[in-house]
């Protein structure tokens, strides 16, 4: 029998992985993501955002610079990082929560480990060798997200023959890198590439990822399948969300990335507390 991982170790701490999955919050400091571009560009703004996130409740705050939305361009490692890394030195200053750098440039990756960051979120799935170097180099925890493509290119991408057993071989692959296991978070990545027939399908078979006992990373927060189900914009698909992220939980993540943190970590923890019958 499989036993779910118990903990993640980073280069500062071990984060444990209590029975309801951790809140990751996220913080774009980018003019142009899907649901929260511009909102929080400046340093100041995103610093106060973030902030926000902890009192809200967020276990992990995941800091991006570069959007990752469909056609999205292609951000400069100068640019990416002038935008990132002084909202990262902030944070770490006045907070000691887990701080995670959303990249797939190793140099903005080693960068922001030395801002105070020490999980990397790579989006790309640690294609890059020089990526899977940094994440060993600095000792920091990473992220491995299966995408189909990029994203400037993934729409286009003809669509998965069979995306469980694509996302599997993927998750099979990462575990062979050289990386310590318990440095690893597995992400099948919702909505990279995926039809939404993709995400349904990715979402109802999440448990048989946890075959592989590294902890799951699901972010379903506000994306577009929810928008194709309901018919809705970004700004009204919180409800959309919440359910995604309570099939998620009942199906074994351990981390739920979103944009509302207080809102999902109530009703995360409310699923849980259904299932074990018992108070969290």
């Amino acid at each position: 029998m499989t036993q779910p991982a118990k903990s993640v170790l980073t280069n500062r701490r071990e984060i444990h992985l209590p029975g309801t999955p951790l809140i990751m919050g996220v913080l774009n400091v980018t003019p142009d993501s899907f649901y929260d571009g511009k909102r929080f560009f400046s340093v100041e703004a995103a610093v106060e955002h973030g902030l926000r996130l902890i009192g809200e409740g967020a276990d992990i705050l995941d800091v991006g610079g570069e959007s990752s939305r469909p056609g999205a361009r292609p951000l400069s490692k100068a640019e990416e990082q002038e935008r990132v890394l002084p909202v990262l030195e902030a944070l770490r200053r006045h907070a000691d929560i887990p701080l995670s750098i959303d990249t797939w440039k190793p140099e903005t990756a080693r960068s922001a480990v030395m801002a105070g960051a020490e999980i990397i979120n790579d989006i790309s799935g640690l294609r890059n060798p020089e990526m899977v170097r940094a994440a060993a180099d600095t000792e920091a925890a990473v992220v491995a997200m299966h995408m189909r493509g990029y994203p400037w290119n993934m729409q286009e991408l003809p669509p998965a023959t069979d995306i469980f057993i694509e996302i599997n071989t993927f998750f099979t692959e990462i575990l062979k890198l050289p990386l310590k296991k318990h440095k690893i978070i597995l992400d099948p990545g919702i909505g990279f590439g995926k039809t939404v027939q993709d995400n349904l399908l990715i979402l109802n078979r999440l448990e048989n990822f946890k075959r592989l006992e590294c902890p799951l990373l699901v972010g379903a927060s506000r994306k577009s399948f929810i928008g194709k189900i309901t018919g809705l914009p970004a700004d009204n698909r919180l409800p959309g969300s919440l359910a995604a992220a309570v099939l998620a939980t009942v199906k074994g993540a351990a981390i739920i990335r979103c944009h509302d943190v207080a809102e999902t970590r109530q009703a995360v923890t409310v699923a849980v507390a259904i299932i074990q019958e018992k108070l969290a």
